[in-house]
């Protein structure tokens, strides 16, 4: 089972950026689609961002697009979310997982996701 490290977090001003890394350890790092995913308090946790293998392939949540991006390098065993323009609303707890999915379809679904981190807070004042 793959081991997942969430860094990056932080507080933050409405307008910031902010970069998130998620180091993985354990079986081949290229073997996982992996996603990132977001709980606010009180709230449900929701689908941010998935990349596949190779990290040709990404896709957003409606509510990300445009200001968040998803890379990976495989030789480094690290997938980072490069998140601009943060919002108050962007406020929650990010949780890195691994996949064995690979329809883009399937990435957005946790249920999916057999491995996860333990999350790290970002925190955007308006």
């Amino acid at each position: 089972q793959v081991q997942l490290v969430e860094s990056g977090g932080g507080l933050v001003q409405a307008g910031d950026s902010l970069r998130l890394s998620c180091a993985a350890s354990g079986p081949p790092f290229s073997s996982y689609a992996m996603g990132w995913f977001r709980q606010a308090l009180g709230k449900e946790r929701e689908f941010v961002a998935a990349i596949n293998r190779s990290g040709v392939n990404t896709v957003y949540a409606d509510s990300v697009k445009g200001r968040c991006t998803i890379s990976r390098d495989n030789g480094k065993n690290t997938v980072t979310l490069q998140m601009n323009g943060l919002k108050p609303e962007d406020t929650a707890v990010y949780y890195c997982a691994a996949t064995n999915a690979y329809s883009d379809y399937f990435l957005r679904l946790q249920s999916k996701y057999s491995a996860w981190g333990q999350g790290t807070q970002v925190t955007v004042s308006s």
